[in-house]
């Protein structure tokens, strides 16, 4: 395959700069990337590593610019990086070996029901108890964590898209209220399943790296400007954005199919 000419490396360079900001703000960039790179003459497994690696980048301008929120996160929420390595290893490797139809059918329904549970994150925790700090002390509801992060981490390892929705999802349900402080755990989490899964994907030669390198500048610029953004957006606006790419994913996966 050639080099990317310029409307070809344009393209990918600014659907990398606008991932890079959606998944700052909510996640789901991986909805314009992948898209993108099969538009632009990738097959759909390729394109969805390139993807994966093009964009991960972004994570560490989006960590540094949700710094003062990650210093604030409680220490023990900080035990959802093993599962994260774990599950994003593990979510490469299927991705590799397991053919994608049956798991493309359930994507559409895990980010609807994702989007749902954020939308009643009040009601959900009052049923839960969620906001019982002692309830956040005991081994269950640790373990519980744990073990829907290390499912999200395997999804997030195979394909990702709406990977951001599922965390913040998940965050909102353990108890989290600071949207902005949600979204520095949700970059750091996903930052890191993605990264074990990108080791993966290179090292068994999965990626066009043309576009990778492209890609990449894109998808750091775009990702350390969009948490200046979702500040300055404050909580309230940056959780209906979250909600609207929450629908419009499922909508798009559902037309998909």
């Amino acid at each position: 395959m050639p080099a990317p000419d310029l409307l070809h490396a344009g393209a990918a360079f600014g659907a990398a700069f606008l991932a890079g900001l959606i998944n700052s703000v909510a996640g789901g960039g991986t909805l314009v990337t992948f898209p993108t790179l099969i538009w632009l003459g990738l097959n759909s497994v390729t394109a969805n590593a390139t993807s994966t690696v093009a964009i991960w980048p972004a994570t560490l301008g989006s960590s540094w610019g949700y710094r003062r929120e990650l210093r604030t996160v409680e220490p023990r929420l900080f035990w959802l990086l093993v599962p994260s390595v774990i599950g994003g290893l593990a979510g490469a490797w299927l991705l590799r070996f397991t053919p994608p139809a049956v798991f493309d059918r359930l994507i559409p329904y895990l980010i609807l029901f994702a989007t749902l549970l954020f939308m009643a994150q009040e009601p959900v925790q009052r049923w839960m108890k969620s906001t019982d700090s002692e309830a956040h002390r005991s081994t269950k509801w640790l373990f519980g964590a744990l073990t829907f992060q290390l499912m999200v981490a395997l999804y997030g390892g195979y394909f990702g898209a709406g990977i951001g929705i599922l965390m913040l999802a998940a965050l909102s349900v353990m108890g989290l209220t600071d949207m902005h402080q949600m979204n520095g755990l949700k970059v750091l989490l996903g930052g890191t399943m993605n990264g074990v899964a990108i080791v993966y994907f290179v090292s068994n030669r999965m990626v066009y790296w043309p576009d990778v390198v492209v890609m990449m500048v894109g998808a750091i610029v775009g990702g350390y400007g969009g948490a200046g953004l979702a500040r300055r957006l404050g909580g309230r606006a940056v959780r209906r954005i979250v909600i609207v790419i929450g629908f419009g994913l499922a909508l798009s996966f559902f037309v998909k199919r």
